[in-house]
C-alpha cells in the first residue's frame, strides 16, 4: 500500500509542479487563450475525481484487520480491576482464534505476549462493549495476557495465561 501512496503522491507533485511551471511561463508571455474560470472548473473536477478514486482505492481492508472469522475458535476474555478471566485454558495451534474481550469496570488494554514477552496482538477492553480480535498462533506454548493501559494501583498484577497446543482439552475428552 505504501508504494502505491508514494507513487500517487509523486504523480500529484509532478502535476502541481507542471501547473506552477506553466503559470510562471504564462506570467511573462501573452495572455492565456483559455478562460481562467473554465480552467478552475476543470481543475476542481479533476481534483474531485482524483480524490474519489484515491479514497475508494485506499478504503480496502487493513492488513492487520481485526474482523472476526466465523469459523474460528472463540475465547471470551473479561477484565476487571485487577484481573483477567479467560474461559479457555487451551487453544488450538494453527487455527484462527477469536478473542471476545470486554471489561466489567474501567477501560483496559489487552495484550497477548509470547514466552519472549513479544507483543503479538492487542485490543481495547471497554465496559459494555465486546471487542473481537482474531489471531492464529503458529507456535505451541504458554502465552500471557497483560493489561496495556494503566488502570489503577494493581495494574501490574493483571496477568493471566493460556496454553496453545496441537489439541485442546475438549478434543482430548473425545
Amino acid at each position: 500500500m505504501q508504494p502505491t501512496v508514494l507513487a500517487v503522491a509523486l504523480v500529484l507533485m509532478a502535476a502541481l509542479a507542471l501547473i506552477f511551471w506553466r503559470a510562471v511561463r504564462a506570467a511573462n508571455g501573452s495572455p492565456p487563450d483559455i478562460n481562467p474560470d473554465r480552467l478552475r472548473t476543470r481543475l476542481i473536477w479533476a481534483l474531485t475525481i482524483a480524490g474519489v478514486i484515491i479514497s475508494v482505492a485506499s478504503l480496502r481492508e487493513w492488513p492487520h484487520a481485526t474482523a472476526s472469522e466465523s469459523e474460528a475458535f472463540t475465547v471470551s476474555v473479561t477484565g476487571g480491576q485487577w484481573w483477567w478471566e479467560i474461559d479457555q485454558e487451551q487453544v488450538p495451534l494453527g487455527q484462527p482464534i477469536n478473542f471476545d474481550v470486554t471489561t466489567e469496570d474501567v477501560t483496559h488494554g489487552m495484550g497477548i505476549y509470547n514466552s519472549d514477552m513479544r507483543l503479538l496482538v492487542q485490543t481495547q477492553a471497554i465496559p459494555g462493549y465486546t471487542s473481537t480480535i482474531t489471531y492464529t498462533f503458529t507456535e505451541p506454548g504458554t502465552y500471557q495476557i497483560l493489561c496495556l493501559e494503566y488502570c489503577g494501583v494493581a495494574h501490574h498484577d493483571m496477568i493471566n495465561s493460556f496454553t496453545v497446543s496441537e489439541t485442546t482439552s475438549s478434543e482430548e475428552k473425545n
